[in-house]
C-alpha cells in the first residue's frame, strides 16, 4: 500500500492542484499553511475549514509524518530537548534554545550521520536517512506550538551533514521562510556544514541569504583529518577557497567553527595556524567550549587556554566570540545529540 505524503511536504503549488482536483476554492490554501505554521498534527485542528474538506485532506495527506515522543527540560536555562519519531520508526533530536534576540531551534537533517566526526556524539549510532524538507518544517512547527512561543531563528546543526540532504534543506529553507506559513527570515537561517566543497559553491547561487558556518576545528590537515575524516575528501587547500568564493557570491560574513580540546587543538601554534589561515577572509571564528559525552575521546580546554586562544585570535585581526553554553544537564549542546532509535536507545 502506497504511504501517503506527509502534509507538511506539500508545497504551496501540491496545495494549490489539490484544491483544483477537489474544486476546493484557492483560498483555501493561505488557510492551511497558516495552520501547518501553527503545528497541527491531525485534520481536526482545521477548525475553520469544513468537516468535508478536513476529510479530503486526510484521504490524501498523512497528518502523522513526525510525533513529539519526549522531550527535556533543562534546569540550567529555557533550553529544551525534543525527541521526534518520524513515520517508519527513526527518531531524530532537536533543541529549543532562548536568546535575547529571539527563540531559536537547532535541527536535525538526517537520522544518522555518515560523517564520523570524532568528537561528536551522533558518530557510531549509524545512518537511517535523509529527512524530508516537510520532517524538517514540522520540527520547528510542533516545537513553536509545544512552547506557543513563536520561533524566529533555525540553526540546521544537529544531527547529519545538511549539505549531503541537499535538495530537501533548500526547499525546507524556502519553505520556512514563506510569509505564509512560519515567516522565518533567511537571515535568521544558520546552515553548518563540515565542508562538503561542491555543495558549498553550489550554495552561493541559490539566492538564499542565510547564514553559512563551517566546522573547521583545527587549522591545519593533519589535525583535521584526525578529528574529521571528511578533511581527507576535501582538504583545506579546497575548502577555505570554497569559503571565499561563498563569500564573495553572497556578500555573507563565513562563521567558522571551531571546538576547543585540551591539549589537542587549544594551543597557541593552532592560533597562530588559525590566524594565518583566515587572513583576510570575510569571517567570524566561534569558539566552542568542548562537550563530553559518555565515551568521548577529548576533553574540554580550560578556561584559561580557551582566553588566551580568543585573546590571540583578536589581537591578530581575527573576529571571535566563544560559544554560549545551553542545555548541557540535558545533553543538548553542540556535539551531545545523537540519532535515536525506536526502541529508546
Amino acid at each position: 500500500m502506497e504511504q501517503k505524503p506527509f502534509i507538511y511536504d506539500a508545497t504551496t503549488a501540491d496545495l494549490t492542484a489539490f484544491c483544483r482536483a477537489n474544486d476546493v476554492p484557492l483560498y483555501r490554501v493561505k488557510q492551511v499553511e497558516a495552520w501547518l505554521a501553527r503545528g497541527i498534527n491531525s485534520p481536526d485542528d482545521l477548525t475553520d475549514i469544513s468537516k468535508s474538506l478536513r476529510e479530503k485532506l486526510a484521504s490524501e495527506f498523512n497528518f502523522a509524518g513526525l510525533v513529539a515522543e519526549r522531550n527535556i527540560k533543562s534546569q540550567l536555562d529555557a533550553t529544551e530537548k525534543f525527541v521526534f519519531r518520524l513515520a517508519d520508526g527513526q527518531c531524530v533530536e532537536s533543541v529549543f534554545m532562548q536568546y535575547r534576540t529571539g527563540n531559536s531551534v537547532c535541527l536535525s537533517t538526517q537520522a544518522g550521520c555518515r560523517m564520523g566526526c570524532t568528537f561528536c556524539a551522533s558518530t557510531g549510532i549509524g545512518f537511517g536517512r535523509n529527512l524530508t524538507a516537510g520532517e524538517l518544517t514540522a520540527q520547528v512547527a510542533l516545537i513553536g506550538r509545544h512552547r506557543a512561543e513563536r520561533i524566529s531563528h533555525v540553526v540546521l546543526m544537529g544531527i547529519g551533514e545538511p549539505l549531503e540532504n541537499y535538495e530537501e534543506v533548500v526547499k525546507f529553507i524556502r519553505t520556512v521562510n514563506n510569509p505564509q506559513g512560519l515567516n522565518i527570515s533567511m537571515r535568521h537561517i544558520t546552515l553548518s556544514t563540515c565542508g562538503l566543497v561542491d555543495e558549498i559553491k553550489k550554495l552561493a547561487h541559490e539566492n538564499l541569504p542565510i547564514n553559512l558556518a563551517i566546522s573547521l576545528h583545527a587549522p591545519n590537515d593533519v589535525l583535521r583529518s584526525q578529528l574529521m575524516p571528511i578533511a581527507k575528501r576535501y582538504p583545506l587547500a579546497q575548502l577555505i577557497p570554497a569559503a571565499s568564493y561563498y563569500a564573495k557570491q553572497t556578500g555573507r560574513r563565513i562563521t567558522f567553527e571551531y571546538a576547543l580540546f585540551a591539549d589537542v587543538n587549544d594551543r597557541l601554534q593552532e592560533a597562530a595556524e588559525l590566524s594565518k589561515l583566515l587572513h583576510g577572509l570575510l569571517c567570524h571564528v566561534n569558539l566552542i567550549p568542548a562537550n563530553e559525552f559518555p565515551g568521548s575521546l577529548y576533553h574540554r580546554s580550560s578556561k584559561t587556554s580557551t582566553k588566551n586562544f580568543l585573546d590571540y585570535l583578536t589581537a591578530h585581526g581575527i573576529t571571535a566570540t566563544v560559544r554560549r553554553e545551553l542545555g548541557s544537564d540535558i545533553a543538548a549542546a553542540c556535539g551531545q545529540l545523537r540519532r535515536r532509535r525506536g526502541g529508546g536507545e
